[in-house]
């Protein structure tokens, strides 16, 4: 079907913006998440363009909204450049710098990275019909004071998991407290009992925090010996394989 006058404005105009994974666009940021040391004057993550075009890319670091923007963000760091250029098959460095702002010293806190990845615009000539995509990735970036009790490792063994009734009433969830200063990232939760297995949320459980996980298919308890089973995330983005008893 041709396309209307009003639709050809509106597919040249609409710039649609993804929080997606790092490999859908063509620059890919090199790791999963970053930390930041606290006795650390900066950091650095690296950017590659894996795609045929250059690529104009725009960073920032918010507390948390997917909606943030770099004008509206209030996270105390500051990116070196904010805004770059990056050729097809080149990288480039990003500092992070810490601003100093007073956090919390008893635990992590957790930020996000952000990178826009502006497409270039249509060559002079080329088909009007055309939707162009900016693609977001992000990140989480841990903030650790330094001296904090035990290790982020040994926060993974730490957390405490129960089987109760949901929070809305509908059904049973996993309850999860995390009694250490560090953040856990879990995936692929499971309540196992026996070959039964009921499938839950991924998430993260931050530091002092309970949270419950639903399990949506799971309508009677099951019998005692019941066991939770999860892939925690490292410091250094891989699967730690994990398998807790529930307590009473």
């Amino acid at each position: 079907m041709p396309c209307t006058s009003a639709l050809r404005q509106l597919l040249l105009a609409s710039l649609v913006t993804l929080t997606c994974s790092q490999a859908i666009g063509g620059v890919v940021i090199t790791g999963t998440r970053l930390l930041y040391p606290a006795d650390q004057k900066e950091i650095t993550v690296k950017l590659n363009n894996n795609g045929t075009q250059p690529a104009l890319i725009q960073s920032w670091i918010d507390t948390g909204s997917v909606e943030s923007t770099p004008t509206s963000s209030k996270a105390p760091f500051l990116l070196s450049p904010p805004v770059a250029r990056i050729d097809p098959t080149k990288g480039q460095s990003l500092r992070v710098l810490f601003t100093g702002a007073p956090m919390a010293q008893d635990k992590e806190s957790v930020f996000w990275l952000n990178v826009l990845e502006i497409p270039p615009k249509p060559e002079a000539g080329a088909d009007i019909n055309t939707l162009q995509m900016a693609f977001r990735s992000r990140i989480k970036l841990f903030y650790r004071p330094t001296g904090l009790p035990g290790t982020a490792s040994e926060a993974i063994e730490q957390v405490q998991w129960q089987l109760v009734p949901a929070r809305d009433g509908q059904g049973l969830a996993l309850q999860a407290f995390n009694p250490s200063a560090f953040h856990v990232s879990l995936i692929e939760l499971e309540l196992v009992a026996g070959a039964q297995r009921e499938r839950s949320e991924d998430g993260m459980i931050a530091p002092g925090e309970t949270r419950q996980f639903v399990l949506p298919t799971l309508k009677v308890r099951p019998a005692a010996g019941a066991q939770v089973e999860f892939s925690a995330i490292n410091d250094y983005g891989a699967l730690i394989p994990t398998r807790k008893a529930l307590k009473p």
